[in-house]
């Protein structure tokens, strides 16, 4: 999304490539300030418990009614770890012990690095938050395929029982992955 206005004084912008930079940005015509716009970071975990996971049914857009893993944006001045965890209360009302970090994704085409980390589960008082309509412990067999609200939680979730199965732990590895359209779950 391209920036019209300036945050620092109000003026118009105009797309340039400044002095000593290679990228087109968003330069003031007024003052001069130059715009970086840079991807998002979405922190998020797989809380385990047992041989489950806990899942949530998204009441938010994008995805409202489909399912997810506790994920969401990097607030400024959060780790990423205490963000995972903060997403995780947000959407479950779960609290996490994050355990180590599992995947990292690059998805250029929307802008965003998704940093997905394995989570221990600390207790069980959990449930639907303002930002999900249900909450609950799922084994494999039990994970709502068809109603994955984003591709990036799929291919995390494959990669985790996959890895689970195999019973030599959990690697971290980083990952290049082509957004998909968000699936409609009325559509």
């Amino acid at each position: 999304m391209e920036q019209t206005f300036c945050t620092v004084c109000g003026g118009r912008t105009e797309m340039r490539i400044p002095p000593d930079d290679d990228h087109e940005r968003a330069v003031c015509t007024a003052c001069g300030t130059v715009h970086y716009q840079n991807p998002k970071m979405v922190v998020g975990c797989i809380p385990v418990k047992g041989d489950q996971i806990l899942m949530c049914k998204r009441d938010i857009e994008p995805g409202r009614g489909l399912w997810t893993l506790p994920a969401g944006y990097l607030e400024n001045g959060e780790s990423v770890q205490t963000g995972a965890a903060r997403e995780s209360f947000e959407e479950t009302g779960s609290r996490v012990g994050i355990v180590s970090p599992y995947r990292l994704y690059n998805i250029t085409r929307v802008s965003q690095v998704y940093f997905m980390f394995i989570a221990d589960l600390l207790d069980d008082n959990f449930g639907p938050t303002s930002e999900s309509q249900e909450v609950k412990l799922v084994s494999e067999d039990e994970v709502p395929w068809d109603d994955i609200a984003f591709e990036v939680i799929r291919q995390t979730l494959k990669d985790f029982f996959t890895d689970r199965r195999r019973g030599q732990g959990f690697e971290f590895a980083v990952k290049d992955l082509e957004a998909k359209p968000i699936k409609s779950c009325c559509g």
